[in-house]
């Protein structure tokens, strides 16, 4: 397993979808995964530091946790099958551990809540590099990642307190 940062969101200009971007601590290499609008949005409310006056599902989901006697200690990206990743959320419950199937948009909106690392596989990364190589990637674009910043300014406390 190689740890991973969160480098960002990206948007697929092909496909117009929002991309999550992964690094490994080096910065030597990236996992692209493509991602629902609604988990980006989770990601970045996490990513930008955006509190908003009641829980959000990911919110919930680590106040339950702890609410519970566990601690979320580490997220990880298990592997790839056909075009799918899978992911799951290790917990500690009073020294044991359980893993929690998961997406990864999901388990990396989590992690970042909780403040814990992401790992990877490092079969995952070998093949998305293969893939990569082999013209298959992605066309991402810095400037469209903006749009998630733009989109969290819109946000009111005032406006939103009665809504969300």
């Amino acid at each position: 397993m190689v740890e991973m940062k969160v480098f960002g969101l990206a948007l697929d200009e092909t496909a117009q979808v929002p991309v999550l971007v992964l690094k490994d601590m080096e910065d030597r290499q990236t996992l692209p995964i493509w991602i629902g609008a609604m988990e980006a949005m989770a990601i970045s409310l996490a990513l930008n530091e955006v509190h908003l006056p009641r829980p959000m599902t990911h919110d919930l989901l680590l106040n339950l946790t702890s609410g519970l006697g566990g601690v979320v200690s580490r997220v990880d990206v298990t592997r790839l099958d056909g075009g799918t990743y899978y992911a799951e959320i290790v917990v500690n419950m009073s020294g044991d551990e359980r893993r929690i199937d998961s997406r990864p948009s999901d388990a990396v909106a989590l992690a970042l809540r909780a403040g814990c690392p992401i790992f990877v596989a490092q079969s995952i990364l070998d093949e998305v590099s293969s893939e990569m190589k082999a013209g298959e990637g992605p066309v991402l674009t810095a400037e469209d990642s903006d749009k998630w910043r733009d989109i969290l300014e819109q946000f009111s406390e005032e406006e939103n307190k009665y809504k969300m």
